[in-house]
């Protein structure tokens, strides 16, 4: 499948993408591909092993010569955000991702691509593999689940590496270069909470909105997008006048991606259907002009539902209780750096919330470049959602990556890309959260920066990345490994 990909250009690093396309490997199931990658490197003479939780390391001898270089670990994570357009079946376990290309960006049909961070795995794989590349020793560190908990750099083996550079291969701005990111924490919160039959003079609503663009929750968080957990918990706000009481909702499917759909079914008194129906429609027209462009294709959708005396919506008190929370819980852009202009600083996104027989649940993503204000706003949840009765546990905390911006690599990398394309680097500090913060604490003394091609709606089915800077992107990488080995 994908052999239209072979027909690209730079040819191996395309027919590693093939590969990583063509081989399902969604967060927590990347061992058909890490079984895949032991293979292919026993093929080409290199050794292979795997830390205790599973990261793989792929090792190959510096060409002859060039033994002294200091040794270079090239990084990127394997597995890829699973995300997929309602309606658009695909079994991200089982089937291969169907790609396209249309005016010089690759595609996904239908769902996320997995150029974060395939493009990256494939460069690594075809750096190993090129024959005429000269080097020092090289180290491929391929981690595991980044994309749901960065449990793969947080468990990373310890004296484990030997390199005293690393290339992480994550980024996604050609003719940029990343120094620094945010780091971050999930906030789970979980509660049981009351619920009452449905009485005989109550009705059944169900709320979908639907159709927003969604993007990824570090990157994207500063642009005018709408999150649809934000917006529905605004539309069920509006109806507790009309006495309304939430059945269940289901909105996100990943704390790291915001989130485009949220579904809710409400209960309310049958005289007050009509009011609903008509606040809904207000709603929808008042949203659609708040988010403008920026979002312009959210659908607010009311439509009644056939009665059933076998449900229990929560009771009134804790209905609005857990509507009230979730509407004054933090979202989106907290602070903007005051040291780093046009980066924001502090930030939350409201991924995934889900009411089923009374069982709450919710998975916030909070991000910062300082670790400090991860902490406060992870306590805030906890202080707003125990007021419900809540349990919140902060989970899967990872650290930042403190900006160097006088180490040697990144002084080397600003004299490769003037010299092959024209111009310096933008240099950059992220806010999203990059491997090399674990990394640099596990690791403390290496030299690190990060980059790639040009990637889009990363973590939603939009996701897309431009030819052009693949190609820009490879020679830039191949350049920079020769530069380091002739220049120790």
């Amino acid at each position: 499948m994908n052999e239209h990909l072979d027909a690209l250009t730079p040819t191996l690093v395309w027919q590693h993408f093939r590969t990583l396309c063509n081989t399902p490997r969604p967060s927590g199931h990347e061992a058909q591909l890490v079984e895949l990658l032991e293979a292919w490197a026993a093929t080409q003479g290199m050794a292979h092993d795997r830390d205790a939780f599973g990261n793989l390391r792929l090792r190959k001898p510096a060409t002859p010569g060039y033994e002294h270089v200091p040794g270079l670990i090239l990084q990127g994570h394997l597995d890829m955000v699973a995300q997929a357009n309602a309606g658009h079946a695909h079994d991200f376990q089982r089937d291969p991702i169907a790609t396209y290309v249309a005016d010089g960006w690759l595609h996904a049909e239908g769902t996320t691509l997995g150029a974060d961070n395939g493009l990256g795995v494939a460069a690594i794989l075809a750096l190993l593999e090129d024959p005429a590349l000269t080097h020092g020793p090289l180290e491929a560190l391929f981690t595991l689940e980044e994309e749901t908990s960065m449990g793969g750099a947080l468990h990373l083996a310890e004296n484990w590496l030997e390199g005293e550079r690393l290339l992480n291969l994550d980024s996604e701005d050609h003719g940029e270069v990343f120094i620094g990111c945010a780091g971050g924490a999930d906030v789970v919160v979980n509660a049981q909470l009351p619920s009452a039959a449905l009485r005989d003079d109550e009705c059944l609503l169900r709320l979908s909105l639907t159709g927003l663009k969604g993007g990824h929750s570090g990157m994207d968080i500063h642009k005018p997008l709408g999150n649809a957990n934000r917006l529905l918990v605004r539309v069920l706000r509006s109806l507790e006048h009309v006495d309304a009481r939430l059945l269940n909702y289901q909105g996100g499917t990943l704390r790291n991606a915001i989130p485009r759909e949220a579904f809710a079914d409400i209960a309310l008194p049958v005289d007050e259907q009509q009011e609903a129906l008509a606040i809904v429609s207000e709603l929808t027209q008042t949203l659609q002009r708040e988010l403008g462009s920026g979002d312009e294709g959210m659908r607010l959708v009311a439509e009644p539902l056939s009665p059933s005396r076998n449900v229990e919506p929560l009771t009134l008190d804790a209905s609005t209780m857990l509507v009230a929370a979730l509407h004054a819980a933090p979202c989106g852009v907290e602070r903007m750096s005051a040291d780093v202009p046009g980066v924001v600083e502090t930030s939350n996104n409201l991924g995934v919330v889900s009411l089923d027989k009374g069982r709450f649940h919710l998975c916030a993503l909070v991000r910062s470049l300082h670790d400090s204000a991860v902490t406060a706003m992870a306590d805030r949840f906890k202080a707003l959602f125990e007021l419900i009765g809540a349990r919140v546990n902060v989970e899967h905390g990872y650290p930042g990556w403190v900006p160097n911006p006088n180490g040697d690599l990144l002084k080397r990398f600003n004299a490769c890309h003037q010299s092959l394309l024209g111009k310096q680097p933008a240099v950059k500090v992220i806010h999203a959260g990059l491997e090399c913060g674990i990394l640099g604490s596990k690791y403390p003394h290496l030299d690190m920066l990060s980059f790639g091609p040009t990637i889009r709606g990363a973590h939603s089915p939009d996701e897309r990345v431009e030819l052009a800077t693949v190609d820009e992107f490879w020679r830039l990488l191949k350049t920079l490994v020769e530069d380091l080995a002739h220049n120790p």
